[in-house]
């Protein structure tokens, strides 16, 4: 099956490495419920290459030929990012995540495309099916030249971390993402970026070579000069409407990216920094809930539990706009909770809080530090996405207590 863009061999590349399919046939069952999905999304037939056969000739034991290059001319790779997958060693690494990523920064679409919306999406998407260290994150991003998004496959509890099936319960996930929506949103992100390489070719601000002719024409050179002279200005007021407002644009309304730091204990109490640390995830989860906001994981983030870094430096290594730190105490019935939003590249605080609550408050409090995060950076949150942060995942507070300890 062809591209839906003339020139191109398939609209979707699978990159994977072999042993992630092996235990489960987790790849395997992922590509064939995207197809079902692809099916439900476009009007057209999307064509997907996917290598399950193992006499391909593009497994990690053969060598390069001309046809993998070929299969790499398509216009939306999805690299399945693994612990095992970011190895430079790996031959879906070099030879298809690298080799793809050079191939299409220089090709007529580049790297990245315009979507119909005006945001700015890489033409890499991946998709995400265990948390990753931050070495093997910083390793995706230096073959990306930015930071790593993507779509998240991972089903975690307490000392979990495996790739999300359709057969778990979200309502036992700290992630609390369903299989079925994330292969969704893998299927409506492919649409955008698909829609986006298929934007028309003669854009505005373009002249077309008619009126270059007519403009050229001898015997008429004082219309011609009018023609031009229109033309010219035309073109300057097109350009100003298109690139005036995004050179005035923050950074800010561009990316919104968080990490959230280990929550320190406000009393000398080593026993209860399990509660802390409850409170933490609870609250990164919730900001997690929100699409239009990047989060950075906690494994991310455990290595500045006690550093005595600068703010603008943990910024720049996690790749985040924004920190949210925290204090937390619990004494009896009652909490306290501290929490400030601080800006890296400035480290200015945008916004602080004192709340001082009882337990049995702690669900609704935990909600509405998220939602205020999200407030303060200017994010439209979906009514969906703010049921999610609202729900209370127990009545028994005893049990919640252990399951935090556990």
């Amino acid at each position: 099956m062809a591209s839906l863009i003339h020139g191109y061999e398939y609209d979707i590349f699978i990159s994977y490495r072999q042993k992630d399919n092996k235990y489960d046939g987790w790849v395997t069952e992922f590509v064939d419920n995207l197809k079902k999905e692809l099916e439900a999304t476009f009007k057209e037939d999307v064509s997907v290459y996917f290598d399950i056969n193992p006499h391909d000739g593009l497994l990690e034991t053969h060598d390069v030929d001309e046809s993998l290059k070929e299969k790499l001319k398509c216009l939306v790779f999805i690299p399945i990012i693994s612990r095992t997958y970011c190895d430079p060693k790996a031959f879906a690494w070099e030879h298809e995540f690298r080799a793809f990523v050079e191939q299409a920064s220089n090709d007529q679409f580049g790297l990245k495309v315009k979507l119909p919306n005006g945001n700015v999406a890489s033409r890499v998407l991946p998709v995400y099916i265990h948390d990753l260290d931050n070495e093997d994150i910083k390793l995706c991003e230096s073959v990306l030249g930015g930071v790593l998004r993507g779509i998240e496959f991972i089903y975690k509890e307490p000392g979990v971390n495996k790739p999300l099936t359709n057969d778990d319960d979200e309502k036992k996930n700290l992630n609390n993402t369903k299989y079925r929506i994330q292969v969704n949103k893998v299927a409506n992100s492919i649409k955008e970026i698909i829609s986006g390489i298929r934007q028309p070719e003669h854009k505005p601000g373009e002249v077309s070579e008619d009126v270059l002719k007519a403009a050229q024409t001898p015997g008429k050179r004082n219309k011609s000069k009018l023609i031009a002279g229109s033309v010219f200005a035309l073109i300057l007021v097109i350009l100003g409407i298109l690139f005036l407002p995004k050179l005035f644009r923050s950074k800010e309304e561009t990316e919104k990216s968080i990490a959230v730091l280990p929550f320190k204990l406000l009393s000398n109490e080593p026993d209860k920094q399990y509660l802390a640390d409850g409170m933490m995830d609870a609250i990164l989860l919730h900001l997690s809930q929100v699409g239009d906001l990047r989060v950075r994981s906690r494994t991310s983030t455990e290595q500045y539990r006690n550093t005595d870094k600068a703010i603008p430096e943990i910024g720049r290594e996690l790749g985040v706009e924004y920190l949210l730190e925290g204090s937390f105490q619990k004494s009896g019935d009652n909490v306290k909770l501290i929490v400030q939003l601080i800006r890296t590249g400035t480290d200015d605080h945008i916004w602080s809080n004192e709340y001082d609550r009882k337990w049995n408050d702690i669900f609704s409090v935990q909600s509405e530090v998220a939602k205020t995060v999200v407030k303060e950076l200017k994010i439209i949150i979906k009514p969906e996405e703010e049921d999610l942060i609202e729900e209370t995942p127990t009545d028994n507070l005893q049990a919640y207590d252990y399951y935090l300890l556990g």
